[in-house]
Parts: C-alpha cells; sequence; structure tokens
C-alpha cells in the first residue's frame, strides 16, 4: 500500500525526527527523564490534557471529543536497553552502554504522531488515553504504573498495545485472540554436595555431577511432560560451582529461564522442575533449594480486542497483510499486566526483511524502521475512529 494514503503520511518528517532524536538519546527504565519531559512537552504543544509521575516516569496524555463515555487506551513504551551500539548512522546513541535496541524509541514516536493527528482531524466521541510507559524490558513499568492509578484515575474500556517485529515486511499486521506473548519465569536451583578431591571422587559427592543430572532432566518437562500441542521452554543458561584444579566442587548453582503460554503450563514447569531436582538430590543424598519467579505473566488478548485489532489493520492495508491467526512468540511483555487488568490486544507490526531492520531486537545492530512510523501511527488513529466513531 502506498504511504501517501495512509492518514499520518503528512506527519512522517516530523515522526522521524522525533524517533531519531529519542534514539540519539536513549534512557533505561525509570531513568527516562529526558524521554518523558520531551513527550509530555509534545502532548501539551498538540493540546492534550497531560499527566506525568505515573509510575515515576509514565506519562499519560488525555484526549476528549464529545460527551460519550467510552474510551480506549493506547500505550507504547520508552525505554532503551544496556547495550554499546554499533550502528555508525549519525543518530546512533551518544550514550556508550545504552542503546534502543528494540525499537521503544519508534514506538513512542508512532503514538506521538497519532496522538498529533487525532488531536487536529480526529472525528470520534469519546476519550483516548495515551499511555507513555517507562521500565518494559525489566516487566517493572506496567505495573508501577497500574499500582500508581492509571485505569482508577484513567478509566478505559479496552487498552491496546504495539511491538515491531523484524523479519516481517514492512506494512503488515499481525495478532491473534488468546495467548500472543509468554511468561517469563526465572529460576534457581541451589545443590549443597560434599565435594572433595578430584582423585577420590567415592569420599564425596561431585556438584557437578548432580547438576548436569538436573541439566539434562530438566529438558524432559518440555519433551515428555507438556502436551506436544503445546508450548513451552526451559534453558539452562548459568552453571557456577566453587571447584578447581583437583577439586571437586560441594556447591553448585544452576540458573535459568522458563517460558509458558498459560498460567497452567506455567504451574506444570515449576511442579516437574521441584520433582526433577528433589528426586536427583534424594538419589545422591545432597540437599537442594529451588527458587522459581515469574517477571512476565504471559499476555492473553481478549476477543473483543483482537477482532478490533484486525478489523482496524485490515481497512488501512487490506486482508493480504494480517494475519488474525498468528502463532504466538514466546518473548515476553509486561503489556501483560495491563491486558489483564483490562480487556486488551498486542498487535504485531512489521520492520522490515533487510539491514539493521531485520536484525534481532535486542541486537547491537538493530534499528527501527521509519517506513514503519507511518503504519503503526495510521493504525492507531483508525484504530480509535473505529471505536470511538460517532454514534
Amino acid at each position: 500500500m502506498p504511504t501517501e494514503k495512509l492518514p499520518t503520511q503528512h506527519l512522517q518528517e516530523e515522526m522521524t525526527a522525533w524517533r531519531h532524536d529519542f534514539h540519539t538519546h536513549p534512557e533505561l527504565g525509570f531513568d527516562e527523564s529526558r524521554t518523558s519531559t520531551k513527550v509530555a512537552d509534545l502532548l501539551r504543544e498538540f493540546g492534550l490534557e497531560v499527566h506525568t509521575g505515573i509510575g515515576r516516569t509514565g506519562v499519560v496524555g488525555i484526549l476528549q471529543r464529545g460527551n460519550d463515555t467510552r474510551s480506549i487506551g493506547l500505550r507504547a513504551d520508552m525505554d532503551a536497553l544496556p547495550i554499546t551500539e554499533q550502528n555508525t548512522f549519525d543518530y546512533r546513541s551518544s550514550r556508550k552502554g545504552v542503546m534502543h535496541a528494540c525499537g521503544h524509541d519508534g514506538h513512542t514516536s508512532m503514538l506521538l504522531g497519532a496522538a498529533k493527528h487525532l488531536s487536529q482531524n480526529g472525528e470520534f466521541n469519546g476519550r483516548v488515553v495515551f499511555i507513555f510507559q517507562p521500565n518494559e524490558e525489566h516487566g517493572l513499568g506496567a505495573p508501577a504504573m497500574i499500582e500508581d492509578g492509571l485505569f482508577k484515575r484513567f478509566d478505559v474500556d479496552e487498552v491496546y498495545g504495539m511491538h515491531n517485529i523484524p523479519g516481517m515486511e514492512i506494512g503488515t499486521f499481525a495478532t491473534r485472540s488468546g495467548p500472543i506473548t509468554a511468561s517469563e519465569n526465572l529460576f534457581e536451583i541451589e545443590i549443597e554436595a560434599s565435594g572433595g578431591h578430584a582423585a577420590l571422587p567415592h569420599m564425596g559427592v561431585d556438584a557437578i555431577m548432580v547438576g548436569s543430572e538436573i541439566v539434562g532432566a530438566l529438558q524432559t518437562i518440555v519433551s515428555r511432560k507438556l502436551n506436544p500441542g503445546l508450548n513451552g521452554v526451559v534453558s539452562v543458561t548459568e552453571f557456577v560451582t566453587n571447584g578447581m584444579r583437583n577439586v571437586l566442587p560441594g556447591h553448585a548453582t544452576l540458573k535459568g529461564d522458563a517460558r509458558a503460554l498459560t498460567p497452567e503450563i506455567n504451574q506444570v514447569i515449576e511442579a516437574r522442575m521441584r520433582q526433577i531436582v528433589k528426586g536427583i538430590c534424594l538419589a545422591h543424598e545432597v540437599n537442594a533449594s529451588v527458587t522459581y519467579d515469574t517477571i512476565f505473566p504471559p499476555t492473553i488478548n481478549a476477543s473483543a480486542p483482537a477482532k478490533a485489532a484486525v478489523e482496524a489493520a485490515t481497512n488501512l492495508v487490506g486482508v493480504s497483510q494480517v494475519d488474525g491467526e498468528c502463532p504466538p512468540k514466546l518473548f515476553s511483555e509486561d503489556f501483560a499486566h495491563m491486558a489483564h487488568a483490562k480487556p486488551g490486544c498486542y498487535m504485531l507490526m512489521g520492520n522490515g526483511t533487510s539491514g539493521s531492520n531485520s536484525r534481532p531486537l535486542h541486537s547491537d545492530d538493530y534499528d527501527f524502521n521509519d517506513e514503519a512510523l507511518t503504519y503503526g501511527s495510521s493504525f492507531w488513529a483508525d484504530l480509535v475512529q473505529q471505536q470511538l466513531g460517532q454514534q
């Protein structure tokens, strides 16, 4: 679809300038002071009612038309990542060790573009709540805003979020009803054995051997304990011991990451993990402890908002460019907290298939695709017009 037919095309140059500025000046979670100040200033410039300091550095903009009580929330994340950028373009990060490697600079700019367009051209009856959220990367921003009264102070009937996806064609969208992203669960297993001399293994218990058995057995949770039609991932990412040259370790720590698309599957993974650790350690007569913390719950799209999002995207770019039944993704997203508090939908949007725009999220040479700004902001604008159309 030619971008000149998209409703926010007239803002492309302006959105690009915002995006490049955010990219040059990235800020980590809960430190987004410059970013949130610029967002708030722009929203005021557009004529919106602005509230700052929601969840520490979060910003909320309110746009009311008419007297209808219907309301819709649109959310963008603002934080960057602790990564040193390897790109060489002019607007690369000016801060060593901090980079917009996930496209939140683009997400923020798209929502600002939608806010400006709707403030000038919106024909709807109701209220739009523009939510600019801090600290998505650590899963803390959405809970902080909710705990700070986000939906009590600015109630919405439904809430929507969106994320760019490298490798998806520009101008394409995808979502689904039900689970769309997985939970992220961090686990830690502490093994207390007796160690000993490397030449006399029979006189102690080698924590490496016990830990290795646990690492292998954990892989049977997904392969043998879950329904093959259901998704899950269990990954051990660290194996640390107090062993050294000719000393068998008496202590080992295993750390890792587990993913699940439903709370039920998450419960199965945790229960089986505890069972496996207990059984193997019992066999070797050693002690162990397991901690299992859910950092991000799964994002579960409600049926009606998912249907509305697909309809708006289809009207914007055509049915061939929208996948309304896409496979769920195993990455995690703290928009899950908002979708739990209110009926919600998380939309995926193409970031392109070549160059830095197709590099994986969180790569040091990734970049958000400026061409996607018009598609994303136009989707937001059309979704508002659709959901809050004149009655």
